[in-house]
């Protein structure tokens, strides 16, 4: 139910009712020229329409009737041809809020969008119809498909990371978003290197997994997370990793590494945030932030891999001792024209009171904390506590100084949209998607026994499977005939008994990942200073994301998946730390680019004088096994005979344990048919909304007193009336089982069946009508014919 004041709900339950609206299109209140209005929402589902409650999308549909003003009909002023300073308010795509609700005071009814307008000519009417947020969702779908999974045989994502990162690409947000997610087509502007939400996987949006944890390490959270989801330890020291979308190089300009965090839900007092560096021979240095709060310290580190380093130390007292929601992170600024740098660094903090702290920067000069030229090649992570948003921003900004807190905190840069629920049908492969985002989640939504909709103030909501199993101790609205219901009619129908239910679902045990045969370039290519080249290359829609190229130098042999800079055409000597070498996939195609931020020219050469970039792409080792669970119901199947459903085959479900839950979920919606109960007319309520619990009181007809889920509804208004509200509910339960009392149900054959005379039986044995009166008795006796043993 939407919440409500006082007023209101006096308001709805006095004798008499003044309904009120307003109507919003484009920002324009025209609630006074509206004749009249629909709206209609209902889930959508694979599943018979009996049992539609559990699974599916719902889009709120919108549609107003609007009349003319000032004299001028309303096909002047809203037509397609219309004038556009009256016209634009209903155009597709402009914005449409309405609310409604009794004696002055609403409730918000519908956000969305316009999709069509129709005017009538010569009447004084034009047509608009709406969709709520599901129209910013018809975008082509895409989702990262890293090959990591497959390789390690451990999770990646989960339905709710899908549907999350589905949402973000129509810009729709449940935590902070990235940065600066564009395509790194301008060189100076700030870019995303990596970001992982991680909301249900350590998949992320730009970048990809490098070291997965095992599954049994950690949990993924809602309670306490920082904004949404977050990834959980069960120990003290869980690691992960990624590698970034973009290697930029350092010596380079100023990048941020971040996350959020919840300190009050730890397994020990420490997180770590590292860019590893790839220089050259084979060594690896790093700049990394170490924030312990029981400590209260802020630490950031510049150093090689194994070798020696140095520290800044910041100490902040409220880190020790306010525990909760923090934003954590630090600044690295490797601007330097020479062969190395020594970085300039400061941490930044946000607490859950909103206190903000920026350390004084700290400029190394020891030996140890240099880093020589080399590419960002890895992102680690090491967390004893709740961490969720984990980005890193290259060229966040010109330097440190002058970094204002509303671009660290995002300010007015986003809002949040949506709320997930509970990790649910992890993901070891990703599959391939295709069609607009609305429709992959209204899939993921049908397969995962999941609903997913957009309230009436445009919050997307994802519930799991859960939410219709558990029934509510109090309802959250009881409807009687006796004031509230004018029409009830309820209905129960064999197609809603499903008592042997299949589930399939593919198997990737044993599957790994494999190399393709490597794609060598045919063309050496020369970058100038300040230059940029892309390069394409075509990819098989089965193959995997690949990540950026590793930049190879003539002390390590590498044969794989990388690219050589040369400081001459015919080879010369190899270059580390001046390109910065970033990927991207657009459909079947991988493009590599390249950009030189120093001097003079390179080359993409061997050392031998041949192209050095060569591609090597990822695919599984074999297809997965298709395989199915099933559950069932005897006892329901000795009432209603067998009445098998199947669920359609998908990609999305990997694993038994998932296929056996969904399974006995069906199994527990339909084992007995729920009864349904449609065309509800009720008095109008602005609080209802889908998936409210309703008790319905029915002393009238039917003599019933039952809780229901609310499945459809449809509030229609015309001028001069009041609204009219129709439900479609779904009985929370059935009526218990069977029992048959007194019944002897005839068999399903008859038993006379091959025992009947046909006429010409009967006359062959009576020749006369005195034979046929003196043997039968009468018409059934001589219809039935004597069988001999």
């Amino acid at each position: 139910m939407q919440p409500s004041d006082e007023q209101l709900g006096a308001a709805l339950g006095a004798p008499e009712r003044t309904p009120v609206h307003s109507t919003r299109l484009g920002g324009k209140e025209v609630g006074d020229q509206v004749q009249s209005w629909k709206v209609e929402r209902a889930y959508n589902t694979d599943l018979p329409e009996a049992m539609r409650a559990f699974s599916g999308s719902a889009s709120a549909q919108f549609e107003a009737l609007l009349a003319g003003a000032g004299g001028r009909p309303a096909p002047r002023q809203y037509s397609a041809w219309a004038d556009r300073a009256t016209g634009d308010a209903v155009r597709p795509g402009q914005s449409v809020v309405h609310a409604t609700g009794v004696n002055g005071r609403t409730l918000p009814a519908f956000r969305g969008t316009v999709r069509s307008r129709t005017a009538a000519s010569g009447s004084d009417t034009v047509t608009v119809q709406a969709l709520d947020g599901a129209e910013r969702l018809r975008g082509p779908a895409s989702l990262p498909r890293p090959y990591h999974g497959v390789m390690t045989g451990r999770r990646i994502a989960s339905a709710p990371w899908c549907v999350d990162e589905l949402l973000r690409q129509g810009g729709i947000h449940s935590c902070p978003p990235p940065r600066a997610p564009q395509a790194d087509t301008d060189d100076t502007a700030p870019f995303t290197t990596l970001y992982a939400s991680l909301h249900g996987g350590v998949n992320s949006t730009y970048g990809q997994p490098e070291t997965v944890p095992w599954n049994g390490d950690y949990d993924w959270i809602r309670e306490g997370a920082p904004f949404e989801m977050a990834l959980m330890p069960r120990a003290a020291g869980l690691a992960a990793s990624w590698m970034p979308r973009s290697r930029f190089v350092v010596p380079g300009k100023v990048f941020l590494l971040e996350c959020w965090v919840n300190t009050a839900l730890a397994r020990g007092s420490k997180i770590e945030i590292k860019a590893v560096l790839d220089r050259s021979g084979g060594a690896y240095g790093y700049l990394s932030g170490v924030v312990d709060i029981a400590a209260g310290t802020f630490q950031i580190y510049s150093g090689t891999q194994g070798g020696a380093a140095w520290y800044f130390q910041w100490t902040i007292s409220k880190l020790a001792a306010l525990r909760g929601r923090w934003h954590l992170g630090f600044l690295c600024d490797t601007r330097s024209t020479g062969s190395g740098v020594l970085p300039t660094v400061t941490p930044l903090l946000t607490g859950p009171d909103g206190s903000h702290f920026v350390g004084t920067p700290g400029v190394y000069v020891e030996a140890a904390a240099n880093q020589p030229r080399a590419e960002l090649f890895r992102v680690d992570l090491v967390t004893d506590m709740a961490v969720e948003c984990l980005q890193v921003t290259d060229r966040v900004w010109p330097d440190i100084p002058s970094y204002p807190r509303d671009e660290w905190e995002q300010k007015g840069r986003w809002t949040k949209g949506a709320v997930l629920d509970d990790e649910a049908l992890p993901i070891y492969n990703m599959p391939k998607v295709s069609g607009s985002q609305w429709d992959v989640i209204t899939e993921l939504a049908r397969v995962s026994m999941s609903t997913a909709e957009f309230d009436e103030q445009g919050v997307f909501h994802w519930r799991g499977p859960s939410r219709f199993t558990t029934v509510p101790a109090e309802p959250d609205l009881t409807v009687t005939t006796r004031r509230d219901i004018a029409s009830l009619t309820v209905s129960e129908e064999i197609d809603a008994c499903r008592n042997h239910c299949e589930q399939p679902y593919v198997d990737w045990g044993g599957v790994r990942n494999e190399n393709v045969a490597a794609m060598d370039d045919t063309v050496i290519r020369r970058i100038g200073p300040a230059e940029t080249v892309e390069v394409s290359y075509a990819v098989a829609e089965e193959e995997f994301d690949i990540g950026p190229l590793v930049v190879a130098d003539d002390s390590v042999d590498n044969n794989g998946h990388r690219v050589r800079f040369g400081s001459l055409a015919t080879g010369g000597t190899a270059v580390k730390g001046a390109v910065t070498v970033s990927c991207r996939r657009e459909g079947p195609t991988y493009i590599a680019r390249f950009t030189n931020t120093g001097t003079a020219p390179l080359w993409t050469v061997t050392k031998d004088g041949k192209p050095s970039v060569r591609i090597v792409s990822q695919k599984a080792s074999a297809d997965p096994k298709q395989r199915q669970v099933a559950w069932w119901n005897t006892t329901s199947q000795g009432y209603y005979g067998r009445q098998q459903y199947t669920a359609p085959a998908s990609d999305w479900v990997q694993n038994s344990i998932d296929a056996s839950a969904l399974a006995q979920a069906m199994l527990s919606a339909g084992r007995y048919p729920v009864p349904v109960l449609g065309e509800v007319e009720v008095l109008h309520d602005p609080r209802i909304q889908l998936g409210d619990a309703v008790r319905v009181v029915d002393t009238a007809g039917a003599r019933l007193d039952t809780l229901a889920w609310v499945v459809g509804m449809r509030t229609t208004y015309t001028a001069g009336s009041a609204p009219q509200q129709t439900l479609t509910l779904r009985g929370t339960s059935f009526n218990g089982v069977p029992r048959d009392v007194g019944l002897t149900p005839d068999a399903p054959l008859d038993p006379l069946y091959g025992t009947r005379r046909t006429y010409a039986q009967a006359t062959a044995q009576y020749g006369t009508l005195a034979e046929l009166l003196a043997g039968e008795g009468d018409y059934r006796t001589l219809l039935k014919a004597r069988v001999t043993l």
